[in-house]
């Protein structure tokens, strides 16, 4: 649920004419950089947030429940702004953004929108385009190792411990059974090849067969 005060909803219950988007970008280094498709610069919570920067709202999905939501920022490449030696040299990558709507009468009547990070950013002629992800991108996100019957390591390096050189021309196809008969390698097997299966999950006793647990 958005806080809004008291004054600026009255001012969006009255359908007020005075409304524009801000946007305050805080990069990982600690710049902060404003921009609004109002026609004049406006100072937004504390920060100058630029016009005529061709910074505009794009495509924009919103989700309900644990989907991440996505959406999109464009904009004109600028030297007071975002420079393309910037966009090269990744300041923008994982940069947070707050999207404000703003009463320009009254900068300081405003409501947060939304917050994301840029998750891709590029340049496109002499303007770019960001792909925005909100917060519960992160639940996305593998942490830790997944845990499965085939070998997790690369064939070669060192969690697998093999010389590539040693078996030119040679593939793994990560399976316990490569491992140990073609590069006699078992110790260093990095997969689970006992993990039961979804077989074996679904295995019911039957008259007749044996049940014993050899069928994982």
């Amino acid at each position: 649920m958005r806080a809004v005060s008291e004054d600026f909803a009255a001012r969006l219950d009255s359908g007020a004419a005075t409304l524009c988007h801000a946007w305050v970008l805080t990069r990982a280094d600690g710049v902060v950089l404003g921009f609004t498709d109002h026609d004049r610069d406006l100072v937004v919570d504390g920060v100058t947030c630029r016009a005529a920067t061709g910074w505009t709202a794009g495509a924009h999905e919103t989700a309900a429940g644990s989907a991440p939501g996505l959406a999109a920022a464009l904009g004109a490449l600028d030297d007071a702004a975002v420079t393309e030696a910037d966009l090269e040299a990744g300041l923008y990558d994982g940069a947070r953004v707050a999207c404000l709507r703003v009463d320009w009468s009254a900068p300081s009547l405003l409501v947060r929108l939304w917050t994301a990070r840029i998750a891709r950013i590029a340049r496109q002629g002499q303007a770019f385009s960001a792909d925005l992800e909100g917060p519960l991108a992160d639940l996305d996100r593998v942490a830790g190792r997944t845990l499965g019957r085939l070998c997790d390591a690369a064939f070669g390096d060192g969690r697998c411990g093999v010389a590539a050189s040693a078996f030119p021309g040679a593939v793994c196809d990560k399976r316990w059974g490569t491992c140990v008969e073609t590069f006699a390698n078992g110790i260093n097997f990095r997969g689970f090849p006992t993990t039961p299966g979804e077989d074996f999950v679904t295995l019911y006793p039957a008259e007749g067969e044996r049940n014993d647990g050899g069928k994982r």
